[in-house]
C-alpha cells in the first residue's frame, strides 16, 4: 500500500477539550497537504474547519455525545442536526453505554435512529469496546446496522484502551457488507494502521497520521 493510499483511510482527529484555533489550522493543512479522508474536531470547530476546508477534498467529521454517551436521545439528536447544518460531512456518535450492557437493544438501537434520521449523513457508531464483552459488541453492532448507522467504531480514545485487532475482527463480522468499522485510539504507527486495516477497518481515527505516513511512532494517546 502506497503513503497515499493509506492516508485515504485516516481521519485526523484533534479532540482535546482545550483545542485551540492553531492546533484546527494545523490539523486542517495537515489533511490537506497529505491528503487525509477526513478531520474529525469537536463541535464549536466544525465551521471553522469547514471554512479552512472549502475545496471538499477533506471531510469534516465531529461528535456526539462524546466521551461518554449517556445525554437524552433528544439531544443527541439536535447536536448532530446542528453539526450537519455548521457544515460537518459525517457524524461520530458515542452509543448508550449502559443500554449495551443490559442488553437494552431496543432502547440503543432508537437511541442510533435518533442520530441517524437527525444527520442525514453518515452516522459512525462509537461502542468503546474496551468497556464491552464480546456479547455486547455484538449486540451493539446489530443494533447500530438496524438503525442505519454506515459505521461502527472501536473508541472514543478517553477509555482505559482502545482499538483491538479482536475487537475490529468482532465488529466486521457482526455487521452486514453495507457498512464498515473505523479503528481508532492507539493508532501511532503504520504497522499497527496496516494490521487494522488488514483486520477490517476502513478508516483509521488517529491523531498521529502524519507520523505514520512519516514511518515513525508518535507518542500522542489518541
Amino acid at each position: 500500500m502506497t503513503k497515499q493510499d493509506l492516508a485515504k483511510f485516516i481521519d485526523s482527529t484533534a479532540l482535546s477539550p482545550t483545542l485551540g484555533i492553531r492546533e484546527v489550522q494545523t490539523l486542517c493543512q495537515e489533511a490537506e497537504s497529505l491528503g487525509f479522508c477526513a478531520v474529525c474536531v469537536p463541535p464549536c470547530w466544525v465551521s471553522y474547519a469547514k471554512s479552512l476546508l472549502s475545496s471538499g477534498r477533506v471531510k469534516i467529521a465531529t461528535v456526539v455525545s462524546f466521551p461518554h454517551g449517556n445525554d437524552i436521545s433528544s439531544s443527541k439528536a439536535a447536536s448532530a442536526r446542528d453539526s450537519v447544518a455548521a457544515g460537518a460531512d459525517e457524524i461520530d456518535m458515542v452509543m448508550n453505554l449502559t443500554w449495551a450492557k443490559e442488553g437494552n437493544c431496543s432502547a440503543l438501537e432508537q437511541d442510533i435512529r435518533s442520530v441517524v434520521l437527525a444527520a442525514k449523513v453518515p452516522v459512525k457508531v462509537i461502542l468503546e469496546t474496551c468497556l464491552l464483552t464480546d456479547l455486547e459488541i455484538r449486540g451493539a453492532c446489530e443494533a447500530a446496522a438496524r438503525a442505519g448507522a454506515k459505521f461502527v467504531k472501536t473508541s472514543t480514545g478517553f477509555a482505559k484502551s482502545g482499538a483491538t485487532l479482536e475487537a475490529v475482527r468482532l465488529m466486521k463480522a457482526s455487521i452486514p457488507t453495507t457498512m464498515e468499522v473505523k479503528a481508532s485510539g492507539g493508532i501511532r504507527d503504520e504497522a499497527t494502521a496496516l494490521a487494522m486495516i488488514k483486520a477490517g477497518a476502513t478508516r483509521l481515527g488517529t491523531s498521529s497520521g502524519a507520523a505514520i505516513l512519516a514511518g515513525k511512532k508518535a507518542s500522542a494517546t489518541y
